[in-house]
């Protein structure tokens, strides 16, 4: 059950995020009808404050909370499975809340088989295409073990043992796949507050940021302090996507995901 500091930690987080500036212990009150004095509130906030999870930059002046509890908010809310996603929901919502959404579709390409031409070329057929490498004899040991692996396995595999000619045949159909960027300029704005180098840059629109991350949130690595990166698997109509939304920690995500989930 929640404690009486966990529930107003809770409520000033979502009255900062709705109105996004300092909330007073009286406004916090009045807003969600809560029955503690706003003498008792002033206590918690102090504690809360003292524990790292409000801010205040005046003394008279209402409470923000902080990255951190922020961060510990979002982790919580945010931790569930995404089944099937509106994309004019998304497409519109990124826009108005202020997010960058990255979409891809995901192929389920496997290894299936490798031909061994000769001692000469080897090819490698995959669900749905094939590739032709030179033969090596250790190279064909090394790729039979990988028989079964998943498109993305075998690129990560492929480019850590210095295997470049079957790492950039592969990634060269992971790059074809459907990948579509919603409220770019947003993510311009971040790239280019945080000078963001050009790989990473480039990382973000061409969708190669996707390949690298797994389902799950991001607080840094891919995102600036401040800011929240939530990876979903998920299907756009009968199509297996990976969404990736990226945008400050401070934005409706609750609010998000309910208007985009169509289950």
């Amino acid at each position: 059950m929640i404690d009486k500091k966990e529930f107003l930690l809770h409520s000033i987080i979502k009255a900062y995020i709705e109105h996004l500036e300092p909330i007073g212990s009286s406004q916090l009150k009045s807003m969600y009808d809560i029955t503690y004095s706003p003498a008792t509130i002033r206590g918690y906030f102090k504690k809360l404050g003292d524990e790292g999870f409000l801010a205040q930059e005046h003394v008279s002046s209402g409470r923000t909370p902080t990255t951190e509890a922020l961060k510990q908010y979002w982790a919580n809310k945010l931790n569930f499975k995404l089944d099937f996603v509106d994309e004019k929901a998304i497409a519109y919502l990124s826009n108005e809340i202020g997010l960058s959404v990255f979409i891809q579709d995901q192929k389920s390409d496997t290894l299936k088989d490798i031909l061994n031409v000769e001692n000469r070329y080897m090819i490698l057929e995959f669900t749905t295409f094939a590739i032709t490498v030179k033969f090596t004899d250790a190279l064909y040991r090394f790729l039979s073990d990988m028989i079964g692996l998943e498109l993305i396995h075998i690129v990560n595999i492929s480019k850590q043992v210095g295997a470049f000619e079957i790492y950039e045949k592969v990634s060269q159909h992971l790059q074809n796949k459907d990948f579509h960027i919603y409220n770019t300029k947003e993510f311009f704005s971040l790239a280019l507050r945080y000078n963001f180098d050009e790989d990473s840059i480039t990382s973000f629109l061409k969708g190669k940021v996707l390949d690298s991350i797994e389902e799950g949130l991001y607080f840094d690595n891919i995102v600036p302090n401040g800011y929240i990166g939530i990876c979903h698997n998920c299907k756009v109509g009968n199509t297996d996507t990976k969404m990736l939304v990226v945008g400050e920690l401070s934005k409706d995500y609750e609010y998000f995901y309910n208007k985009i989930s169509m289950v």
